[in-house]
């Protein structure tokens, strides 16, 4: 036994001889009574478990900071649910849960409500409730309040309610705690100002923090934090196992077998469950053809609307869907205790990610599946979302300057003009430079607070490290001989783990990867059926003049490109995993492929077939495009000039040749910066020459515009800029592949 095993323990036998007298039976049956009415059992025979209770009573009678490392399903949420009820009967003030996990909360109001708990939630899909809510709080009638951890980055939330909540709170709850932590996978910023929070706290408002997934390392940080200025946090850490899950691996050859696995085994796997994808656009080509096969499924991504959610969420608990198809957005926090089984399509880039995942089911019925249908693209897509790690020094340092320069508030867009990054990534830093003190988010945006920084290359570095260590760990599980549970929990340095006796690794596989040629014949065909819209851009980007750009405000609709057609999306499992290798930064230069200039003209059929024709909402848009522009390339010219070529020829369209390019020879293609950075990279570089414009002067149809790639979509705005204004109607973008 380890000397962490042995100082838990302790603390743990410590724990139990506190809590041997008459007073403490009758806290017990007191708290017993509670879990009864939360479960619904009011006057049964519900009772805490022994690890359970003791965490209610360091709580309650203790009053102390608790880190409780259970696993999903233990009952974390029936402690807190418990210490409150008991808190609030003894006069304390309301309890506090921080969470991320929306849906969660919605179960968890639910269920407090069962035991006469009034709980309200805070977060981004209810603000007009926030006011009332506050009130609520402030007069008492509210027992529980759960917040989303973007609520401590607001400003006014920080600075009005927070303080009012750190000396009122009579329990602070930290959920999904592991994310304080950036040694652990799924770190946020906003989850480190509960150091703050933790404080400013009254002295001894008892604190618990929860998670399912935390190694050792992560365990030891978040503990250190919650014991700060308030003495040693207990820590009780159980076993991870999961009895009811049985893991497996099917190994597929591609995209297309994997979504005809799902649909001639779906109805095999037990009840109702999740199956997860990668990506957006993976998780609605899934639910396409699935419904296209007579299954009841539904999606859940981020482009969700929260209404649509709601519904989804409450059809999946009710059993009236055999699946939701979700990508992460569905998160840790959906609570269905006969979950029967949980798929992944496609493998997520982090052990203790996929751990928390498949930890959805199985948490109140015996046996639940989990199967994981690793893809070829699985490691592309990992790269491609790779954009979570902390900036270089020079980028920080930059946006440092800029604000302490600025002598008044920079907003994020105001911030993108003089910093290249993208938005995303560049709100993630702030947050962190906030946390650390360098500067300070207030109403208009961010200022500097003159604090000395450090750049922390070791930190970074060492999680960069871990990151890279986790991709390794998940191409292990797909490969490794030995027992899937015990490698997930080893992975969370979980000592006792030991084979399970159920994956297929342990009793070998039990259910059969075959397809029928029927159904791959079907997912083929979903796969292949290109074509996805391209928004245009409408606004310039912030800040332009700023950067010598005098563009700002919305585009004249008169210099603006048409809702365009891309072949796919680069994160697509169809088209996608054909256009990856093509589109590669280090993929050579060539002619069109045959089946890929196929496609494109196969899109532009469908294309002029929709409703209203090319351009739906223009007056005589309907009619064929006068002819074809290529966007310059200075990476893929053979690509793009072949692609418009040949799209010419088929469609017996004039080629009237290429934009000029006069910018640099690093190029306009540079990726993956925000929108003013790469404005103003593009403005400026492009012409029409003489004869092109010749072409254009008095042409009453459309021009097609080709180009490979669209990311942000500013090279096809500031291209049919200069077209339209050189005499194009109107201008349609073609492209191979669009981002996201």
């Amino acid at each position: 036994m380890s000397p962490a095993s042995r100082r838990v323990d302790s603390l743990i036998v410590g724990a139990i001889g506190l809590h041997g007298g008459m007073d403490n039976l009758e806290l017990r049956a007191e708290a017993d009574a509670v879990l009864a009415e939360l479960v619904g059992a009011p006057g049964g025979s519900a009772r805490l478990r022994e690890d359970q209770w003791q965490a209610v009573a360091a709580l309650v009678e203790q009053r102390r900071r608790a880190l409780v490392v259970q696993r999903t399903g233990w009952g974390k949420s029936a402690v807190y649910f418990v210490a409150t009820a008991l808190l609030r009967r003894r006069g304390f003030g309301p309890t506090v849960i921080i969470s991320p996990l929306l849906a969660l909360m919605r179960n968890q109001v639910e269920s407090a409500s069962r035991a006469g708990i009034q709980a309200r939630t805070i977060n981004s899909a209810n603000p007009e409730d926030w006011d009332t809510i506050h009130g609520e709080v402030e007069r008492g009638e509210t027992d529980v309040l759960l917040v989303s951890p973007e609520r401590l980055n607001s400003v006014d939330f920080r600075e009005q309610v927070l303080p009012k909540l750190a000396t009122t709170t009579g329990l602070l709850v930290v959920d999904e705690a592991h994310c304080i932590s950036d040694w652990g996978h799924d770190f946020r910023p906003d989850y480190r100002r509960l150091r703050a929070m933790l404080a400013e706290l009254a002295p001894g408002v008892p604190v618990l923090a929860t998670t399912a997934t935390a190694n050792a390392r992560v365990t030891a940080d978040v503990a250190e934090q919650l014991g700060t200025g308030a003495g040693e946090a207990l820590v009780l850490r159980g076993p991870l196992e999961r009895e009811s899950l049985r893991l497996g691996v099917v190994r597929l050859p591609d995209a297309a077998h994997r979504l005809a696995w799902l649909a001639e085994h779906l109805d095999e796997l037990p009840g109702s469950g999740i199956i997860y994808a990668l990506t957006v656009a993976a998780a609605e080509e899934a639910t396409a053809f699935l419904r296209q096969r007579g299954f009841k499924v539904d999606s859940y991504t981020g482009r969700t609307e929260n209404a649509d959610r709601l519904q989804a969420e409450a059809d999946l608990q009710q059993n009236r869907v055999k699946a939701l198809v979700a990508t992460s957005a569905l998160g840790m926090g959906f609570d269905k205790p006969d979950l029967g089984f949980v798929i992944h399509l496609g493998s997520p880039s982090s052990p203790i990610a996929y751990y928390q995942q498949v930890g959805r089911a199985g948490r109140g019925v015996e046996h639940a599946d989990v199967l994981m249908l690793p893809g070829k693209e699985d490691e592309a897509i990992w790269r491609y979302f790779a954009d979570a790690a902390f900036p270089p020094e020079a980028q920080v340092r930059q946006t440092l300057a800029a604000l302490a320069d600025a002598g008044r508030p920079l907003s994020v867009p105001a911030l993108e003009a003089a910093v290249d990054l993208r938005r995303t990534r560049l709100e993630t830093m702030l947050k962190v430079l906030d946390v650390d003190g360098a500067v300070r988010r207030v109403k208009g945006g961010w200022t500097s607070t003159g604090q000395p920084w450090v750049y922390d290359t070791e930190r970074y570095a060492w999680v960069a490290r871990q990151r890279a260590a986790e991709q390794e760990a998940m191409r292990e599980y797909v490969s490794t001989s030995q027992c899937r549970m015990e490698f997930l929990r080893r992975q969370l340095d979980d000592e006792g783990a030991a084979p399970c006796g159920r994956c297929d690794n342990c009793t070998g596989a039990w259910i059969d990867s075959a397809v029928s040629s029927e159904a791959l014949t079907g997912a083929a065909k979903e796969l292949d059926r290109p074509g996805v819209e391209v928004e245009p851009r409408r606004m310039w980007p912030t800040g332009m003049p700023a950067l010598g750009v005098d563009l700002k405000g919305r585009i004249p609709a008169g210099e603006q490109c048409s809702t365009g057609r891309a072949l796919g999306r680069l994160s697509d499992i169809g088209w996608g995993n054909r256009l990856r290798p093509l589109l590669a930064e280090n993929a050579p230069d060539g002619p069109v492929p045959d089946d890929v200039l196929k496609a494109a003209v196969a899109v532009l059929a469908d294309w002029a077939r929709s409703p209203g024709g090319w351009a739906p909402n223009v007056p005589d848009a309907s009619a064929r495009p006068v002819g074809i522009v290529a966007v310059p390339s200075l990476s893929r010219p053979q690509l793009v000039g072949s692609l418009a070529q040949g799209i010419a020829s088929i469609g017996r369209l004039p080629y009237l040749g290429t934009l000029t390019y006069t910018g640099p020879d690093s190029g306009h293609a540079a990726r993956r910066s925000n929108s003013a950075q790469r404005l103003k990279a593009l403005s400026g570089n492009f012409t029409v020459s003489e004869d092109l414009a010749v072409s254009l002067a008095g042409s009453s149809g459309p021009v097609l515009l080709v180009d490979d790639y669209t990311d942000s979509g500013w090279t096809l705005a500031v291209a049919a800029r200069l077209l339209r204004r050189a005499g194009s109607a109107q201008v349609l973008p073609m492209v191979l592949a669009a981002a996201g």
